[in-house]
């Protein structure tokens, strides 16, 4: 049994709109240096979902499930920052209100909070419905571990990963991939990590067999190996992060599959353990 201070935790209200696509001009820039123009975030993406290959799709950043924002810049920063992965969801406007879903991370740049809904919620879901989200996460401890920073992350969801504690003390965490310090691109050098993400590059194709990164999924939980998310994103030599996998891969250069992070600590306090179902839409049962 983890111990965590989950007893303390505040739950609170934070709300947003679906949002629209959003294109500044046509075309993304490949890695290969062509001009292409393709989906990626914002809106509903109906054709896929947590749990499904987030890797060699014809798009880019692609956010599955719903997109959600707030127009007020600052209200939207609480609600990138309040809405925890993991968090129930409820749809309070529109053909498809009383559903219930659940956040699946945020992403950086974009500022949008992603959720998962069933796919005949989708149907009923239109730009601009309103979706309120019972926030509870922010501010979750290990009590064991002081030295484990747990951040944007359902204490619900936490108790659902799998997580032991291995003979020498150290805290295991069942995973899908880990992911050397060197693959991580944009993002990195954040001044937080409380949202947002970062994105594992994915354009050197040795690396890319090496790690076994053609089989990641939206929702997979991922360690970082040797990655400081503390206070920001940056390297620290025997420093773990634990993530999630919120967007598709990326077809620019320093981009690919954005992770959004759970846990992290500065000392190797945290050992992952590679499994074939470590991933949130398990967790959740969907």
């Amino acid at each position: 049994m983890i111990k965590t201070n989950r007893a303390k935790l505040v739950m609170i209200s934070v709300q947003g709109e679906v949002n629209h696509p959003k294109a500044v001009a046509p075309y993304r820039i490949s890695v290969e240096g062509r001009p292409v123009v393709l989906p990626g975030t914002g809106g509903i993406t109906y054709s896929h979902q947590i749990g499904d290959s987030c890797m060699d799709l014809v798009g880019d950043h692609v956010e599955p499930g719903v997109s959600v924002t707030r127009a007020a810049e600052n209200e939207n920063g609480g609600f990138n920052t309040l809405a925890c992965v993991g968090n129930v969801a409820k749809v309070v406007s529109g053909d498809g209100k009383n559903a219930l879903g659940y956040v699946t991370g945020t992403h950086g740049g974009a500022e949008h909070v992603l959720m998962y809904f069933a796919k005949e919620t989708l149907e009923n879901l239109a730009v601009g419905d309103k979706i309120l989200v019972k926030s509870v996460g922010q501010g979750l401890k290990l009590l064991d571990f002081p030295d484990i920073a747990v951040m944007n992350l359902d204490p619900d969801l936490l108790e659902k990963m799998g997580l032991s504690v291995a003979p020498d003390g150290v805290l295991e965490v069942p995973v899908a991939a880990t992911v050397p310090a060197y693959l991580m691109g944009s993002g990195i050098g954040a001044n937080t990590a409380y949202r947002g993400d970062y994105d594992i590059m994915t354009h050197d194709k040795v690396a890319y067999e090496k790690f076994g990164l053609g089989k990641l999924r939206f929702g997979d939980i991922v360690a970082l190996m040797d990655c400081d998310t503390m206070y920001g994103r940056g390297y620290l030599a025997g420093a773990v992060t634990i993530g999630v996998v919120i967007h598709s891969d990326c077809v620019l250069t320093g981009h690919g599959p954005g992770v959004t992070t759970l846990m992290t600590c500065k000392e190797p306090q945290i050992r992952p353990v590679l499994t074939d179902r470590a991933n949130i839409a398990d967790y959740l049962g969907l």
